[in-house]
C-alpha cells in the first residue's frame, strides 16, 4: 500500500493520497493528461519532435548563453551565487553553478534578455524558456539520460502551449510567467518519476502560482518583465516541490486560473485535441531578429525591398508606412527608452535595421539606441492596424510595408508571415548558426562546437555529465 500523509504524516515522492484523486471537480482532461505524461516513453516520439526539441534545447542554451553577458544579468547572478552553499546546476555561460532552482530562474530570465527566444504563435508566447531552465536543474538532479530530457521537455512545452491555445490571456496580462509555470512544473514532475495522480496533482498546484504580469512592462522598457520566464522556472520547480510534499491544488485550477482570473474562454477540450498525435514543439518558431516577434513580418517586409535595391540612405528616406495586425501596431512608440523598449518599437526596428544593417543584438545596444540617424527615421515611420490583417491571426502575422524616398521613388513589399515560423521555417542549419553567432562569443569556437555536438547527439546520451560539464564555461571578457 502507497504511503501517504493520511496514514503517517509522511508523503513518499512521486505519490499523492487517494483521498485527493477522488475530489470533485477535477475535469476528465487532467486525469487524462496526469496518465499520458507519465505513460509517454521517449521511444514513442516522432522522430520529427526529437529532431526539433533537440533544435529548441539548443537554440535556448545560445540565447541564455547570450543574455546572461548583460550587465543585470553578470550582477544577479554574482548576487545569487555569494549565497550558495551547495551549488549544483550551471548557470549557463556565467562561469559558475547555482543550486537547481536559482539556476533555472537565473537561466530563464537570460533568455529572455535579447528577445530571442523561440515561441509558439498558436500559444501566443514562449514555452520553451520557461521549461528548459527547469528541466535542465530537474534532471541533473535526478540523474536522468537524455532521452529522459528530451521527453520531458516535449511534455512540459506541450502542456504549456495547450493551456495558452485553450485561453485568452486578458489584453493587459504579459504572457511570459503565466502558463509556462505549468509546462515546467511538469517537466520537473516527470523528470521526478510522478506517477499520474501525481502529475495531474502538479499541473493543478502550478495553475496557481503563475505571475500577474503587466503589458506595459515590455512597452516602458520596465526589464523586470525578463525575470518572467525566470521565475516561471523557479516556480515551476517549486509546484512539483510542493505536491511531492503532498500539498494540494484546486481542483480545477487550470480552468478556474486560465477561465476566470487571468484569463477567459478557457477550452478544456483544447487540452487533450489530438493529443500525442499534434505535437506544439513542432509547430514551433524560431526568431533570428533580435526584437519583439510582432515587428518580424515589417522587418521581413524591408528585407524583400533591400533585396531588391540593395542599401537605402537612412538620410534618403521621406517616410516608412506599416499596415498590420493589431498587436504588430500597438508597437508604434518611436522615441523608446532602453534597450528593451527599443525592441517593442516597431519604428525603432526598422530605423536601427536600415542604419546597421539588420536586427542584430548590437543594433538595440545603447549606441544604437542613442544613434541620430537611427532616432530622427524613427519618427517619420508610420504604423496602422488593418482589421483585414488582424482577422488572419494567429495562424499568419502579416504586413505591408510602403517606403517612399525624397526623390520620389516608392518601394513596397508585403508578407504573410514571420520568417521562421511553421508556415516559413528556417532549417536546422539556420538555427545552429544563429546558435553559433550567439555562443561562439560567449565560450568561443570550439567549446561552442563541443555544445552543439552534443546537444545534437543527446538522445544517446546515458547521462547529462558531458553537455552538464560545458554549460558554465569559461565566462570570456
Amino acid at each position: 500500500m502507497d504511503t501517504n500523509l493520511a496514514t503517517t504524516g509522511i508523503v513518499t515522492p512521486g505519490v499523492v493520497p487517494a483521498s485527493v484523486l477522488l475530489r470533485e471537480g477535477r475535469p476528465g482532461w487532467l486525469h487524462q493528461w496526469g496518465a499520458f505524461a507519465a505513460a509517454l516513453r521517449f521511444q514513442e516520439l516522432p522522430a520529427e519532435v526529437v529532431d526539433r526539441a533537440k533544435l529548441v534545447l539548443l537554440d535556448s542554451i545560445g540565447v541564455i548563453a547570450a543574455g546572461m553577458q548583460e550587465p543585470e544579468m553578470r550582477a544577479l547572478a554574482g548576487r545569487l551565487a555569494s549565497r550558495q552553499a551547495a551549488p549544483q546546476a550551471a548557470a549557463i555561460g556565467a562561469g559558475l553553478r547555482l543550486a537547481g532552482p536559482d539556476a533555472a530562474f537565473l537561466n530563464g530570465t537570460a533568455g529572455t534578455m535579447l528577445e530571442l527566444d523561440e515561441g509558439n504563435q498558436y500559444a501566443r508566447g514562449h514555452p520553451g524558456i520557461h521549461v528548459i531552465p527547469a528541466a535542465l536543474a530537474a534532471a541533473l538532479d535526478a540523474g536522468a539520460s537524455g532521452p529522459d530530457l528530451l521527453t520531458a521537455i516535449v511534455l512540459g512545452y506541450e502542456i504549456g502551449a495547450r493551456v495558452g491555445i485553450a485561453s485568452k490571456l486578458r489584453v493587459t496580462m504579459h504572457p511570459h510567467g503565466t502558463w509556462g509555470t505549468i509546462g515546467a512544473a511538469v517537466a520537473a514532475a516527470r523528470l521526478a518519476g510522478a506517477d499520474p495522480a501525481a502529475l495531474a496533482e502538479t499541473i493543478s498546484i502550478a495553475s496557481s502560482l503563475g505571475l500577474s504580469t503587466s503589458r506595459r512592462t515590455m512597452l516602458e522598457g520596465g526589464t523586470v518583465r525578463n525575470a518572467y520566464a525566470g521565475l516561471s522556472n523557479r516556480l515551476g520547480m517549486t509546484a512539483w516541490d510542493l505536491a511531492a510534499s503532498g500539498f494540494i491544488g484546486e481542483a480545477d485550477g487550470v480552468g478556474t486560473v486560465y477561465g476566470t482570473v487571468i484569463a477567459d474562454d478557457f477550452h478544456p477540450e483544447e487540452m487533450t485535441a489530438e493529443l500525442g498525435s499534434r505535437w506544439e514543439i513542432a509547430r514551433n518558431y524560431f526568431k533570428r531578429h533580435a526584437a519583439c516577434r510582432y515587428t518580424h513580418g515589417a522587418l521581413d517586409a524591408l528585407a524583400a525591398i533591400a533585396a531588391r535595391t540593395g542599401p537605402i540612405d537612412p538620410d534618403s528616406i521621406e517616410r516608412l508606412e506599416v499596415d498590420t495586425y493589431v498587436w504588430a501596431a500597438q508597437l508604434d512608440h518611436p522615441a523608446p527608452r532602453n534597450m528593451l523598449a527599443a525592441k517593442f518599437s516597431l519604428p525603432f526596428a526598422l530605423a536601427t535595421t536600415l542604419v546597421n544593417g539588420a536586427a542584430t543584438v548590437p543594433a538595440f545596444r545603447e549606441p544604437a539606441l542613442q544613434d541620430a540617424a537611427a532616432r530622427a527615421l524613427a519618427e517619420r515611420v508610420i504604423v496602422r492596424e488593418d482589421p483585414a490583417l488582424t482577422a488572419l491571426l494567429p495562424g499568419l502575422r502579416p504586413a505591408r510595408l510602403r517606403l517612399l524616398l525624397r526623390d520620389g521613388a516608392e518601394h513596397r513589399a508585403e508578407v504573410l508571415t514571420n520568417r521562421g515560423d511553421t508556415e516559413d521555417p528556417y532549417s536546422p542549419a539556420e538555427v545552429t548558426a544563429k546558435f553559433t553567432e550567439l555562443a561562439v562569443p560567449v565560450w568561443g569556437e570550439a567549446h561552442a562546437r563541443q555544445i552543439a555536438d552534443a546537444v545534437m547527439a543527446i538522445e544517446h546520451a546515458g547521462d547529462l555529465n558531458a553537455l552538464d560539464a560545458l554549460l558554465p564555461g569559461a565566462r570570456r571578457g
